[in-house]
């Protein structure tokens, strides 16, 4: 019962009012169901991959003997202002218990008011030397009051601690682990979960993805723990003033510009303390801190050259970086159509109904077509300036088909579309081109749903099913995804050639569309292709289109089509299997690959 009624706390109500105010009471209601259903399989869940996972008494122990070829002092930096004292020294006691030993945690007390706080730090640093107390006249905030405890430091790596979290009794040593194994690494960061207030329970664990520069800007997914050398700490500068409550996001922004490498550990080292006034806990707790974060991320485009405007999104602590487009490039939109020619009509009026952007020309590749309705429907629309038929008429191959397209366009981007896509919002091709624009990004991809709403493609996972499978396939569309990914802008490895957009010059540097892929995986090799040359991969849920998936050629469900579907895969994994054996960059190996709903692989 008790559980039952923490659920009604005042921070919990008011969340509920913004989430009725902003989405509706049906979805509010829900995410409520969701959320019971997900917290009590998720807490199992969660409980049995922490058993089969994490070091035991005997692993424990065993670190503490180990001895590396390198093995750094780390400085763990942690303001401290009127901590409760339990939680201060539970804090303190998580660094105490450290499997690895070369550490100094260095504190600065932003003059509680308790007196008895500051005993007990002090008790602390007389009972270890290896804890320095800075005692502050005054309460400098908490960019003031940690570099405070910087200014302590000698550590060659410096991490980060709240004075309410606690690390995981190995979290040190996995940070000497990897950096011996990567020693031209200058900035590491970990995975992390939510720990209960009264320090019992571990919850909502986030298995995060690697190095995202596109997800960063999202929003702070790196946040806890994050390691950094001190030359390069020291080059970017401290914490700065004007930025409390987005402190960490304004650092990680400035370091990871600067960073000439970026490790993430798949490990939870992190526990982020659930209370009334940690974001972790209440997001209405640091309102200051969105529009912190928001001039951080500001400045961030100006430092790196990209012009953004950032604005607020629906939901607490998440961010919309809206690109300046550059300005009009033409955008050629190729279409294989074969016969269905209520599907393609539907798909060509919501272009030219829906599409805020003007500048574009439609190629419709016709292959082997042998339907009165959709000769009559080509001759209807060749009237229209902007649109031309074209015929191929060897066998289906989808890569053939959008290669011979591109031969037939005159834009510098290309967008492949599917014939049975509908769009939805008007600047859909703005949001696509705003980030198929920038140098450094070499595809982009739509937020696609089912005709009831549900998703059918919000990016390509690699290894899901054997090869790939697509993001939250069949949540609700309003679902907010797995660490709201469903919203946010992001980096991922492949995007599907259903609605794919990319600048005509990476797709010729590439070599366009591999033939040897005539049905299935041809847009996740070209994404691959794409990514080897160094590219970003962009997904965007901006761009919104309905897909009546697989109307022209239909599913793969008959014994010849099966054996095609096979043949492909295995011609996918001969020439992808060294990546797909890393397993995706931008999707944990703690997360199952037997279905795309993101749950823990146990």
């Amino acid at each position: 019962m008790v559980k039952e009624m923490s659920l009604l706390s005042i921070t919990n109500i008011r969340k509920s009012i913004y989430y009725i105010r902003n989405f509706g009471f049906k979805t509010f209601t829900r995410k409520v169901r969701n959320k019971i259903f997900s917290v009590l399989s998720g807490e199992r869940q969660y409980q049995i991959w922490i058993k089969k996972n994490e070091p035991k008494k005997i692993g424990l122990e065993s670190q503490r003997h180990k001895v590396f070829d390198y093995e750094p002092k780390i400085s763990i930096i942690t303001p401290v202002f009127n901590t409760p004292k339990k939680i201060l020294i539970e804090m303190i006691e998580s660094v105490i218990n450290q499997t690895y030993k070369n550490w100094e945690l260095c504190i600065a007390d932003g003059n509680s008011k308790e007196q008895q706080l500051k005993e007990i730090l002090k008790i602390y640093a007389e009972k270890d030397n290896r804890i320095k107390i800075k005692f502050l006249q005054e309460n400098k905030g908490i960019a003031g009051n940690s570099n405070e405890a910087l200014s302590a430091s000698t550590g060659v790596l410096i991490t980060f601690l709240d004075h309410d979290d606690k690390l995981s009794p190995f979290a040190l040593y996995e940070i000497v682990n990897a950096i011996n194994k990567n020693l031209d690494t200058d900035f590491f960061y970990s995975d992390e979960d939510i720990l209960s207030y009264n320090g019992k329970k571990r919850l909502k664990p986030h298995f995060k993805p690697d190095w995202s520069p596109d997800t960063l800007r999202s929003y702070n997914y790196i946040t806890h723990l994050t390691v950094i050398r001190r030359d390069l700490l020291d080059k970017i500068g401290w914490f700065r003033d004007g930025f409390d409550g987005s402190q960490d996001y304004d650092l990680i922004l400035r370091a990871t510009e600067y960073a000439k490498k970026i490790i993430h550990i798949h490990k939870i080292l992190y526990h982020w303390r659930e209370s009334k006034g940690s974001a972790a806990g209440n997001p209405f707790a640091k309102s200051y801190a969105y529009d912190a974060a928001k001039k951080a991320l500001s400045e961030h485009l100006l430092r790196i050259g990209l012009k953004g405007d950032v604005q607020d999104s629906s939901l607490w602590g998440i961010y919309t970086v809206k690109y300046e487009i550059e300005g009009s490039p033409k955008i050629s939109i190729i279409i294989p159509n074969n016969n269905h020619a209520e599907t393609l009509r539907k798909c060509i009026n919501s272009i030219l109904d829906k599409s805020a952007y003007k500048n574009y020309e439609i190629i419709i590749v016709e292959n082997n077509s042998n339907e009165k309705e959709i000769f009559d429907y080509y001759n209807e629309i060749s009237m229209l300036n902007n649109i031309k038929v074209i015929h191929l008429n060897n066998p289906f191959n989808y890569s053939a088909v959008n290669n011979f397209g591109v031969t037939h366009s005159n834009g510098e981007v290309l967008l492949f579309l599917n014939n049975d896509t509908e769009a939805i919002n008007n600047d859909w091709l703005e949001r696509m081109l705003e980030h198929a624009q920038r140098r450094e990004v070499g595809a982009v991809g739509a937020k696609l749903y089912y005709p009831n709403y549900t998703i059918q493609h919000a990016g390509v996972i690699l290894g899901i099913g054997g090869i790939a499978g697509h993001s939250h396939k069949d949540y609700d569309g309003k679902d907010f995804g797995y660490f709201n990914r469903l919203k946010i802008i992001q980096n991922l490895s492949a995007v599907t050639g259903a609605c794919l957009m990319m600048r005509r010059d990476v797709f010729t540097q590439v070599g366009g569309f591999d033939e040897n892929y005539p049905y299935a995986f041809n847009d996740v090799d070209l994404c691959m292709k794409i990514r080897e040359k160094g590219y970003l991969i962009i997904f965007t849920p901006f761009a919104e289109l309905y897909h009546y998936e697989s109307k022209t050629r239909g599913y793969e469900d008959t014994p010849e089509k099966l054996k095609r579907f096979y043949k492909e895969i295995e011609l996918f994994k001969h020439k992808w299997g060294d990546v797909l054996e890393k397993s995706d960059p931008y999707y944990s190996p703690n997360l199952t690959i037997d279905r795309e709903d993101f749950s823990i692989r146990i």
